[in-house]
């Protein structure tokens, strides 16, 4: 058992949208991200996502309304719900999520991150 300090974690690498697998726990892997822009609508049939805003602010659309995640704060996006991140700055996130989720969920394109690096 070690700690992870997540500001070197998330000086070790400048891709958006790419998430790094920081660690795992049970079924699932604690990941880190770097958000900058518009991702794609998309939704994710089997799993829930958690978003845990480390830095900076982070739109998530829904269909019906928008919520902000502001430093600090969590959202959990539940199964079967489209959504789109939007950062209008670079927002650093943790994502705790099942080690099946894809990034781009239902959608496959060139943001579709099949084999995560490990950081």
């Amino acid at each position: 058992m070690h700690s992870v300090n997540l500001a070197e974690k998330f000086r070790l690498f400048d891709d958006y949208y790419s998430p790094k697998i920081a660690g795992e726990l049970n079924d699932s892997y604690v990941k880190l991200v770097k958000l900058k822009g518009e991702f794609v609508w998309h939704l994710h049939e089997a799993e829930d996502e958690l978003f845990l805003v480390v830095k900076g602010r982070l739109l998530l659309r829904l269909r019906d309304r928008e919520v902000w995640v502001n430093e600090g704060e969590f959202a959990i996006v539940p199964k079967g719900v489209e959504h789109l991140p939007i950062a209008r700055e670079e927002v650093h996130v943790v994502l705790i999520e099942p080690k099946s989720t894809l990034n781009t969920g239902n959608v496959r394109n060139e943001r579709t991150v099949a084999q995560l690096d490990r950081i």
